[in-house]
């Protein structure tokens, strides 16, 4: 993905906007007639979705009338004026940097470091006044992360992992690393290992390789595309091997090739072996797992070596089904 181009300074008295110092709202005249969402964008020089979050987030104006993200496709004309209160473009977004939060660092090299995400902590913030996450972490340990990559709320984020998955987490300080370790994931490069608790007994193991649609309903979910169906989708390539077999339940290794949303959790549900504790896609768990099952626990990449021990819930529960106890 391609960072957002940031908007260039514009004078104050300039014929087709103004904006204030003081408050960061902005104002525009519509150059050219189009859809409301495709206008803002082009006028604040970010994408469609950025400006559909601002329409979400209320605060824009058309010719002084309130629009949010249901007029997203409202015809817009020539001369009409667009109106954005308090704007921060995307890349000048600051986390807030938390001294105190706990942050365990697996491993680290000139440009880069490898962290443990836990559980239920999510990689960056969506706003500014947003703490929690691993990047507010990390922001305060290395500073110099700030405006690396994507920048913004984003800064130095090679790649993501879900909210409820454990493990390896990769993040670079600098933007050549930032370039090279993106490129290495894009074309399958960086040796990615998961471990995950699935339901039922599975056997052996395998490859698979599916297209993967995204579903039109919230929360988001992916589902395996039907022939001829039209859509966001992506082929998806993964192995996975049994490593040990549980009480109703198997110990797996997976080895994605592609990134793309759920693939792994939504790959193994399709297999009739759903993650434990995956709520997305499990259904009915006899388990009682607190969180998807799902690990993140090694990546490697040539000087980059991570990995990543069970967490104690992953341990904890792999415990509780090993057969004959």
């Amino acid at each position: 993905m391609d960072p957002p181009v940031p908007p260039q300074p514009r004078s104050a008295d300039s014929a087709d906007s103004a904006e204030s110092a003081d408050s960061g709202s902005r104002r525009f005249a519509v150059a050219e007639p189009g859809r409301l969402d495709v206008c803002l964008a082009a006028q604040l020089e970010v994408s469609r979705a950025e400006a559909r979050r601002l329409l979400a987030g209320g605060g824009v104006l058309l010719d002084g009338r309130p629009v949010g993200e249901r007029d997203k496709g409202a015809r817009v004309e020539s001369g009409a004026e667009l109106a954005v209160a308090a704007y921060t473009p995307p890349d000048r977004r600051r986390p807030l940097p938390e001294p105190a939060a706990a942050l365990t660092v697996l491993a680290e090299g000139p440009g880069w470091l490898a962290v443990d995400k836990p559980a239920g902590c999510p990689v960056h913030p969506f706003g500014e006044d947003e703490t929690g996450t691993v990047l507010n972490a990390v922001l305060a340990r290395r500073p110099e992360i700030f405006g690396v990559g994507e920048g913004g709320l984003r800064s130095g984020v090679v790649h993501r992992l879900d909210v409820d998955t454990s493990g390896v987490l990769l993040f670079a300080t600098e933007a050549g690393s930032w370039r090279r370790l993106r490129r290495a994931f894009a074309t399958a490069a960086v040796d990615k290992r998961y471990r995950a608790i699935v339901l039922g007994e599975l056997e052996g193991g395998g490859h698979l390789e599916l297209d993967l649609v995204v579903a039109r309903h919230r929360p988001a979910r992916v589902r395996v595309a039907r022939p001829g169906e039209e859509g966001r989708s992506r082929r998806v390539r993964l192995s996975w091997r049994v490593i040990e077999k549980l009480a109703g339940a198997s110990l797996v290794e997976v080895m994605p090739r592609t990134g793309f949303l759920h693939q792994i959790r939504a790959c193994l549900a399709h297999l009739g072996h759903p993650v434990a504790g995956d709520r997305t896609y499990a259904g009915e768990d006899p388990t009682g797992a607190p969180r998807q099952m799902l690990h993140a626990a090694e990546a490697r990449w040539k000087t980059i070596q991570a990995s990543s021990p069970d967490p104690a819930d992953f341990a904890g529960l792999r415990s509780e089904l090993e057969p004959g106890l």
